[in-house]
């Protein structure tokens, strides 16, 4: 079998990331794919590392005609089975099929699908965003949910002194880029309410100013770390006490993934993706959105109840690797690759 994977991705993001990992996973399973992606140094090598060669292209704006002329001539060449596309532009760039290939696109919001008019199959990375395309009108039979699964290799924990924090602080992590449906603003006025605490603030964006300036404003300033965006997070995870998902909107919630997959009891709001994995007080805590002083409360109560944390932190894992993990996602990605060919 033989995949095109195209992505027109930005330099960070989750389904970048994804991407990423999950190219590798099927690599390592034996799958032949050709991947086409936009110009980035940093991604194309961590695939070349693994094995995997990528070819870059514009993927610029409707006058594009180069990246639509690549992509056709890509098709040509290596008489793909299956395109699968990431992101609106990939899916919007792709000809349409006419029986030659079958094009699927990989959704992990709740996007306008005037950008995937010409495929056969869209896949949702959450059960919610398949209940959505479903209700736009798609055909169930042509609506697939396969999840995202994470890294789980063992890291080293990152040295607190190399981001001057006290050895015997604890350590909240949240990661994402510095978006307003993050609400980090909200997370640093939270960490008001959290005198004895430490925020490493791993990512970046449009309002990092603004959360520094937040940050002054709380007289924080001094207890949050902005380390910039992190493509091996791992030493992050180890070392925190506790992992946050601040967000107003959140499709999926990869953090949750990675917080249960590494161990570390993890707090979310209660929107969408986090709403769907977790189950409150069971595996983690939700919380509402907007509240930073019941996500200050929340934080408080998981740090200083070590019992109840450790629960959340098994009842995590175990659900990782019942539905989440490597192994199982790829297998899922593998049936559904001769599901649609068949």
């Amino acid at each position: 079998m033989r995949v095109i994977q195209s992505m027109a991705g930005a330099k960070h993001g989750g389904a970048e990331v994804f991407f990423t990992r999950l190219v590798l996973a099927l690599h390592q399973a034996g799958l032949n794919q050709r991947v086409l992606l936009r110009s980035n140094p940093g991604r194309q090598k961590l695939l070349a590392d693994g094995g995997v060669t990528a070819h870059s292209m514009p993927f610029g704006g409707k006058l594009d005609i180069s990246t639509r002329l690549q992509l056709r001539r890509q098709i040509a060449y290596y008489k793909p089975h299956v395109v699968m596309s990431w992101m609106n532009r990939a899916a919007a760039f792709c000809p349409p099929p006419r029986g030659r290939f079958v094009h699927c696109a990989r959704l992990g919001g709740y996007y306008d699908l005037k950008y995937y008019s010409n495929c056969d199959h869209l896949i949702g990375n959450t059960k919610g965003i398949v209940q959505y395309l479903v209700g736009q009108g798609w055909p169930e039979a042509q609506v697939h949910y396969l999840p995202n699964f994470v890294s789980v290799e063992v890291a080293k924990p990152m040295p607190r002194r190399d981001l001057s924090t006290p050895e015997d602080a604890r350590v909240i992590l949240a990661l994402g880029r510095f978006h307003k449906n993050k609400a980090f603003d909200i997370l640093i006025e939270a960490m008001s309410h959290l005198p004895d605490v430490y925020l490493w603030l791993a990512g970046e964006g449009p309002m990092e100013s603004m959360l520094r300036k937040k940050a002054a404003q709380y007289g924080v300033t001094d207890r949050i770390k902005f380390l910039g965006w992190q493509e091996e997070p791992a030493p992050l995870y180890a070392a925190a006490n506790l992992v946050v998902c601040s967000s107003r909107i959140e499709p999926l919630g990869n953090v949750v993934l990675e917080a249960w997959a590494r161990r570390r009891p993890i707090i979310a709001t209660a929107v969408q993706g986090p709403k769907e994995l977790i189950r409150h007080g069971v595996n983690g805590l939700l919380v509402p959105v907007d509240d930073p002083q019941a996500l200050a409360f929340s934080i408080k109560h998981a740090l200083t109840t070590p019992k109840m944390a450790l629960e959340l932190v098994e009842r995590g894992f175990e659900h990782y690797t019942s539905h989440f993990s490597e192994a199982i996602v790829v297998r899922r990605y593998m049936e559904f690759f001769h599901q649609v060919i068949n």
